[in-house]
């Protein structure tokens, strides 16, 4: 009886029409972007961009012709973008927008997502070497760690790296620093790398599909395209991976390792920081009791 109440209460039920919307209201990608432009237009204040304030303002922050005037695009095509009218607004355009309405670096990277368009000076800061200050913090962040760790730049190229590290990826950090600096030259040029990555081919056609997806921002870049071209005329291996076109995330997960005291499991774990996320903190933390293979004897793939 319990259940047919139930069930005559829910099929009685009202039903309501469901809000398909936004928390904010906006129901697509275009409205989305629009909401967002009009309450940073609101925020910004005439005086800060150098005009005047005027008594008889009745519209918080600037007016639309304002904005599209500091913007350098019209009117009409700024009120469209705004009222959500059109669905493609260009690199450039958005680009005008974020400089105009002073966007910070967080609101222009949520501008450009919310048009779903690739931030060309996301790319830029992607492409630039990290700072002096960034790297000391980088190597002192790593340092600090009780597990295995070490950072990357946006070409993969070694940052930073612990004690542990070095000792957990002796054949390529070694005590006296790294045989190559870049970690995707070492896993398809240093035949130690084939003998010590457990079911090497499998991973290193996964590190081939990260590193595609991981710098996509630099496809246009000339340092970027000189080393996949050298790496493909090195690597047969690598050549056909790249061509395969496959895209992955570089994520965590579970680690084997051909270590001295056999084959050992690590779960990894992978931060992203600095400039655009172009710096990558990797650390493993060992999974206990993970050696499955007597010491001394070091697992093959």
């Amino acid at each position: 009886m319990e259940q047919d109440r139930c069930s005559c209460w829910y099929k009685n039920y009202p039903k309501t029409p469901v809000d398909e919307s936004s928390p904010d209201g906006s129901s697509d990608q275009a409205e989305q972007l629009g909401a967002f432009l009009r309450a940073a237009r609101e925020r910004v204040q005439p005086e800060a961009v150098g005009l005047p304030a005027g008594r008889r303002r009745r519209t918080r922050g600037l007016r639309r012709e304002e904005v599209a005037g500091l913007c350098g695009i019209s009117p009409t095509w700024y009120t469209w973008i705004e009222q959500g009218r059109t669905q493609a607004v260009s690199v450039v355009t958005l680009d005008a927008l974020a400089l105009g309405l002073r966007l910070s670096p967080a609101e222009r990277s949520y501008l450009f997502e919310l048009a779903r368009r690739a931030d060309p000076r996301a790319a830029m800061a992607s492409r630039a070497p990290a700072g002096e200050s960034e790297d000391l913090e980088c190597a002192r962040l790593v340092s600090l760690m009780g597990c295995p760790a070490y950072a990357l730049d946006a070409h993969w190229d070694l940052l930073a790296c612990n004690g542990e590290a070095r000792r957990l990826f002796a054949p390529w950090l070694g005590e006296a620093g790294p045989a190559e600096p870049n970690l995707l030259r070492w896993v398809y040029l240093d035949p130690a790398a084939r003998d010590w990555i457990v079911d090497w081919e499998l991973r290193a056609r996964r590190l081939a599909a990260e590193f595609r997806a991981d710098t996509a921002a630099l496809r246009d870049d000339a340092q970027h395209r000189r080393f996949v071209a050298a790496l493909c005329a090195q690597s047969p291996e690598f050549e056909q991976a790249w061509r395969s076109q496959q895209v992955l995330e570089r994520e965590g997960g579970l680690r084997a390792f051909a270590t001295a005291e056999g084959l050992c499991n690590y779960r990894q774990v992978t931060l992203r920081g600095g400039a655009a996320g172009g710096v990558k903190l990797v650390a493993l933390h060992r999974i206990e009791d993970s050696c499955a293979v007597a010491a001394g004897a070091a697992h093959k793939p």
